[in-house]
């Protein structure tokens, strides 16, 4: 297994090709891959994504079959599901690499600012679970100026959300603490463009 830098740069070699249009996957023997992997696999990085129909993460980084460990939930929360899907592949397959990856003008994090903003009595269950998870990291957000400034506020709680997320991945669960402390994996935010399809990882760069 490559180590977290070495899958970080693939992802953001990756995204640079995806970005400027010269993909690389499409070039490979699909079926000839598609065989290999009946054997087992192992994923380099694991993408705890938002379910936005936009952002497939596979498509955004160039990657092919086999190559990443996805995990998609509107707002990329993190609930004990998806912790226990990290803790899978990092147990299983040894995977080094979590990204958590948002996006730009985030439909959850919009959502979630609407129910800050405006209260209601009338709530979906299942919809503000995942509000409810929003909320916390995007609450201080709301005392600063930015409450008059809807766009700068959604830009800003996006990055926020991606940061609560990446934080709770390291030190929610036990296994995946130690192994963050032992150097043996490394837990990314990074944030996609709608716009322009440029991935930047702004949390928990290595130095």
């Amino acid at each position: 297994m490559i180590t977290a830098e070495e899958a970080l740069d693939r992802l953001q070699a990756g995204n640079k090709r995806f970005a400027s249009g010269n993909h690389e996957i499409a070039l490979l023997d699909i079926e000839k891959r598609r065989a290999a992997l009946t054997e087992g696999q192992e994923p380099f990085a694991i993408i705890l994504g938002c379910s936005d129909s936009r952002v497939p993460a596979e498509i955004v980084f160039d990657q092919g079959l086999g190559d990443l460990f996805v995990i998609r939930v509107a707002g990329n929360i993190v609930a004990p599901s998806q912790i226990g899907s990290i803790e899978f592949a990092v147990e299983q397959f040894g995977t080094p690499l979590v990204i958590v990856l948002g996006h730009s003008d985030c439909g959850a994090i919009s959502v979630t600012l609407d129910s800050l903003e405006n209260p209601s009595e009338h709530q979906q269950s299942n919809l503000y679970s995942i509000v409810n998870r929003v909320r916390p990291s995007l609450e201080p957000l709301l005392a600063t100026n930015l409450r008059n400034d809807r766009k700068a506020l959604l830009k800003q709680a996006v990055r926020a959300n991606i940061r609560a997320s990446a934080n709770h991945i390291r030190h929610s669960s036990p296994v995946l603490e130690q192994h963050h402390q032992n150097g043996k994996l490394l837990v990314v935010g990074a944030k996609y463009s709608l716009e322009t399809g440029v991935v930047d990882f702004f949390d928990g760069m290595p130095t």
